[in-house]
């Protein structure tokens, strides 16, 4: 049998390839990688450009297919062919808009694409495998590109990301919603196309859990001054060394609250050195905010009382012996015309710190300080890494990601969904597996509540607004943290993560590609069980660059108890 050579074994247009891959970066609404935060994710336009030319023909070889070399004829001309027109070069045109981000969503570019597999391969485009799946980029791809996609990964969270990208959607593709409200609107003749029917599922039951949450929690998170609460802000405090001060420390590293111009705010702190205590004053309108106590890098404070520096091991030592608190800094509201700041007052800790949940993630933080900088400060436990109100609103949601199955398990059988008694795990179709289905992406909206109500979320006076705690591959230590109010509306709230998890599925699912077969497994892949893939691609993760297990499982501890004993999912070792 001739061997056909393919194009990537003859040249690529690497240009067109990186500048498309670096313009992902900047990237968010709609884009994969928003579905569940995954580190160190391949470009999909690399992935894209690498799998389509190992798959097709070098045209312009005399071994390639005619049928093929005739279909690269019939391409548009470009910028490569306008130089030099051959197959080849109008085949590196084609290649140049399909790497490019809005191909993804043009269905007309991507049925080219899969074409010239089908040609390419005679009809019999090749299973391909990642072994190291990681985030899915590579997976993902070959189903865009119209292969049976299969992918594999050690670690449980990254299983299930691929399992939520290419296993999930095709089994339940074009089919319609089972909520009640939208199945009302069935009777215009709206169409369900791709996963948009599973999106409005994941929507409804998405609000019904953040109603059934302001029912239970509400009361922990009222208005302020008549306006929304968006985020609480808080110091760490430790006690001064020197017992002829005592005073309670307040570790703050800024004390801006806002940079907008013309709405600019800051934290003035005011102390008694008879009382030894420190409180804190909201300032808006023009003004620099006052120097904060935080010296230099690390953990150097000075005392806002008495003006020394207490040694980073005194706060470390603090730290350790749970001798760390939190004062109140500021409230940020959500006023008729913008941000609001005001002042904090001791009703207002009063309430947080009244908080007491019921349930809380065990186990300790991986001893990793090349990644984990918090545990040094006495933060240990993955319970340490929130407050008492975010255990509570979190271990709330939690708790309805369970009730929703049930929910919608009532709901489908109402909308006629068969229940073919197979779960999602063993490949079920029916009421069952779809109600999981629904609970997993929920439960991906758990995790991504968690990346934006944790103790190490530290407040953005530019966006105004808290970040998420990877900034970068790490668990960081914060010293003055935001509080999100997940019941809001705003950055960090519920809602606005499900808003923005629904745009993005349905970005990323809103064409065929959803029809393509997708296979995901947990395994070693020293020990490889390749099925019917014929291709392997796969991007192995570098050796000890990023602590890929040690960081997940910050949304392990949180998947397993959502989603415990409804996927076939290996548990991590303690």
């Amino acid at each position: 049998m001739t061997y056909r050579k393919k194009l990537i074994e003859v040249a690529l247009s690497l240009e067109a390839i990186n500048v498309a891959s670096a313009r992902e970066k900047s990237i968010r609404h709609g884009h994969p990688s928003t579905l569940h935060l995954w580190w160190a994710r391949r470009p999909l336009a690399a992935a894209r450009a690498v799998i389509f030319s190992s798959l097709v023909d070098d045209p312009d070889s005399p071994d390639a297919l005619p049928a093929f070399v005739e279909a690269c004829k019939a391409l548009p001309k470009g910028k490569n062919a306008t130089v030099e027109d051959t197959p080849r070069q109008r085949l590196f045109d084609f290649i140049e808009l399909l790497v490019q981000w809005e191909s993804t969503a043009n269905e007309d570019m991507m049925n080219i694409a899969r074409e010239l597999v089908l040609i390419a391969t005679e009809g019999n485009p090749p299973p391909l495998l990642d072994p190291f799946a990681g985030g899915g980029s590579i997976p993902l791809e070959a189903q865009r590109l119209g292969l049976e996609a299969h992918a594999s990964d050690l670690n449980p969270v990254a299983v299930m990301i691929n399992k939520a990208q290419i296993e999930i959607p095709p089994r339940f593709a074009n089919m319609p919603p089972v909520n009640p409200r939208d199945r009302q609107r069935m009777s215009s003749g709206e169409g369900w196309k791709g996963a948009t029917g599973l999106a409005a599922d994941v929507r409804y039951y998405g609000e019904w859990m953040r109603d059934k949450a302001w029912e239970r929690i509400g009361h922990l998170y009222p208005t302020h001054n008549g306006e929304t609460v968006i985020a609480w802000l808080w110091a760490r405090t430790v006690k001064f060394p020197n017992p002829a001060c005592g005073a309670q420390m307040s570790l703050v590293s800024s004390f801006e609250l806002s940079k907008k111009k013309g709405k600019q705010a800051c934290v003035i702190p005011h102390f008694d050195r008879q009382t030894k205590i420190v409180k804190f004053e909201v300032q808006t309108g023009v003004g620099k905010a006052p120097e904060p106590p935080k010296v230099g890098r690390g953990a150097k404070f000075k005392c806002l009382v008495c003006g020394e520096t207490a040694p980073d091991q005194h706060i470390k030592d603090e730290g350790m012996a749970k001798r760390m608190g939190a004062q109140l800094l500021a409230v940020v509201t959500e006023g008729t015309s913008g941000r609001n700041y005001y002042s904090p007052n001791t009703e207002l800790e009063k309430l947080a710190k009244s908080a007491q949940p019921e349930w809380y993630p065990t186990g300790e933080l991986a001893n990793d300080p090349r990644s984990i900088w918090c545990k040094q400060y006495g933060l240990i436990e993955y319970s340490d890494l929130f407050t008492q109100r975010q255990l509570v609103a979190l271990t709330t949601f939690s708790d309805l990601v369970a009730e929703v199955r049930e929910q919608a398990y009532k709901d489908a059988l109402a909308a006629g969904l068969l229940d073919d008694g197979v779960p999602l795990r063993d490949g079920g179709r029916g009421a069952l597996a779809y109600l999981e289905a629904v609970s997993v992406y929920l439960a991906f909206i758990v995790d991504k509540l968690t990346d934006l109500a944790s103790s190490l979320c530290r407040w953005e006076p530019v966006a105004q607004c808290p970040c998420g705690v990877f900034g970068r591959q790490a668990l960081p230590m914060i010293w003055d943290f935001a509080e999100g109010n997940p019941l809001g509306n705003s950055s960090g709230s519920w809602n606005s993560v499900l808003d923005n998890f629904i745009h993005n599925f349905k970005r990323t699912f809103d064409n065929t590609l959803v029809m393509s077969i997708g296979n995901v497994k947990q395994q070693d892949a020293t020990n490889l069980e390749k099925g019917n893939a014929i291709v392997i691609s796969t991007d192995p993760p570098y050796y000890s660059n990023i602590s890929y297990a040690d960081l997940s499982d910050y949304f392990y501890v949180w998947l397993r108890r959502n989603l415990r004993g409804h996927l076939k999912i290996k548990e991590r070792d303690a």
